[in-house]
């Protein structure tokens, strides 16, 4: 229970810093993620950066960017290599994310992006271990926009603590997402 107000306290701290133009966030988002043993389950807030922040204007296409906090939940399902032993993880993340995407904000887009993740253990599951709590999250994904509202995607994102700490095997997964932009 310690754990689950730490996260929200961390999460709604995060969504403070959204509030320069009085909207507290742009959008609001569920991805489902897996990987080998492991599967992941994030719920998560964006804010878009200033307008004023755009690279790369040719016509009808932009770089830009939002900012990304997170709530996750991991279940390894080989803890410490014992196949059937479980391994349940809780995971806050902040990730500024560019976005390459059409001014009108309609149609595919492509992004990446790197964070910082803070997760409730360290990760030793499936032959794959990560010695710290903190990890970097970086992912690269395309995605569609319907109309200014709903989108999907299909990211891969990697875990790593950059090797701060050894053992580092880093973590891989295939992750579709779901937003709503307001």
């Amino acid at each position: 229970m310690k754990k689950l107000i730490v996260a929200v306290a961390a999460l709604m701290a995060a969504n403070a810093a959204f509030a320069a133009d009085g909207q507290l966030v742009d959008g609001v988002y569920g991805e489902a993620a897996t990987a080998s043993k492991i599967r992941m389950a994030r719920l998560g807030v964006t804010k878009d950066w200033n307008p004023n922040w755009s690279w790369f204007d040719s016509g009808n296409t932009h770089l830009t960017g939002y900012w990304d906090a997170s709530v996750g939940y991991w279940q390894g399902r080989q803890y410490n290599n014992v196949p059937g032993d479980k391994q349940h993880i809780g995971d806050i993340g902040f990730t500024p994310v560019f976005r390459f995407e059409n001014k009108s904000k309609l149609g595919l887009y492509a992004e990446i992006g790197i964070g910082a993740h803070l997760m409730s253990e360290t990760y030793n599951n499936n032959d794959d271990r990560l010695s710290t709590a903190f990890q970097f999250g970086d992912h690269i994904g395309v995605g569609y926009v319907f109309n200014k509202n709903w989108e999907v995607a299909v990211k891969m994102q990697h875990f790593s603590n950059g090797s701060i700490k050894k053992p580092n095997s880093g973590v891989d997964y295939g992750v579709v997402k779901l937003a709503y932009r307001f």
